[in-house]
């Protein structure tokens, strides 16, 4: 068994599909989680967009809550340190963030979309993060192409059920780690909600996985890989043939304790009334059914919310 996460080159999709989809199944059967690259996705969209980030999160934090929209669990804007907390943790994270979601021409489709919020004090952030949505949404488009195939679907199988998805860019920011965090830490541990996470940030130390051993594997990349894993969304709709893997993100030690972090992890969602029904290429005699009863993305969101707090 490997002992470290494979990095796939998403080129191979197209130039070597089946050779790529076995690869891409296998890499998330074993970990929950894969290296992308060949994305595309331009460097200096991705420094700029860091840049843009960094100067919102620097704002007092007066300027950073007018950005706070109350009832809507963290949508949109701006959620402040020590809101969050992981599923069964009597601890809240070490962690602020934004979210942008869809935007969207007209009407929303649904009640769950939200429009988009921008920090005018700082006017390059709308833009970067703009493009930076519209890239992940269309590399994760392209890994749920693949995942379709590995699942025994058709290619396009997802284009219909993630086209007006209730999907996320979240920008975070861990401040630096004072010497005693009662118990918390950046991030505790916990698996994603949505279909898939594609995470940029992941070159930064701190991201761990668990293994089935009970050990933490750290995940680390190199260059422009961009890190895809797997959420709950997809492991029920697949029937635990795609885990959604367990993952943290720890804190620092040393020098490392004195700075902030920064990640930009994209949460892929199906569209909020899309059915959550187990696939039935996913269910055999010897993987029985384990979720008979459907439920809406919507339904099933807005219970994971209130599980870490952002609804309350």
């Amino acid at each position: 068994m490997s002992t470290a996460v494979p990095t796939l080159n998403i080129q191979e999709l197209d130039s070597d599909t089946e050779r790529f989809v076995e690869a891409l199944g296998k890499a998330y059967m074993q970990f929950g989680f894969c290296g992308i690259t060949g994305h595309g996705i331009p460097p200096s969209l991705i420094k700029e967009s860091y840049r843009q980030v960094q100067t919102f999160f620097d704002l007092p934090l007066a300027d950073k809550q007018k950005y706070h929209i109350p009832g809507v669990g963290g949508a949109r804007g701006y959620t402040a340190l020590g809101i969050e907390t992981a599923r069964d943790s009597q601890h809240p994270d070490l962690k602020e963030f934004w979210h942008v979601g869809l935007e969207l021409d007209g009407d929303a489709p649904h009640q769950s979309l939200y429009p988009n919020v921008w920090p005018t004090e700082v006017p390059g952030f709308e833009p970067a993060l703009k493009q930076l949505y519209a890239e992940l949404k269309g590399l994760g488009e392209r890994v749920l192409q693949a995942l379709a195939l590995f699942l025994q679907l058709d290619r396009d199988y997802f284009a219909d059920k993630v086209n007006y998805g209730n999907s996320i860019l979240r920008p975070i920011h861990y401040p630096p780690v004072p010497g005693d965090t009662g118990g918390s830490i950046r991030a505790g541990q916990h698996e994603d909600i949505n279909l898939i996470t594609l995470l940029i940030g992941a070159s930064d130390a701190g991201l761990e996985i668990l293994r089935p051993d009970g050990s933490w594997l750290p995940i680390t990349t190199q260059g422009d890989t961009i890190v895809v894993n797997i959420g709950d969304m997809l492991q029920r709709l697949s029937n635990h043939v795609l885990p959604s893997t367990t993952h943290r993100v720890v804190n620092p030690v040393g020098d490392g304790a004195t700075r902030s972090r920064y990640s930009l992890p994209f949460f892929m969602h199906p569209n909020p009334d899309f059915e959550i029904r187990t696939l039935t290429t996913c269910v055999s005699e010897d993987r029985p059914d384990l979720y008979p009863l459907p439920i809406t993305a919507n339904d099933y969101l807005l219970e994971r919310l209130a599980e870490i707090g952002l609804l309350k």
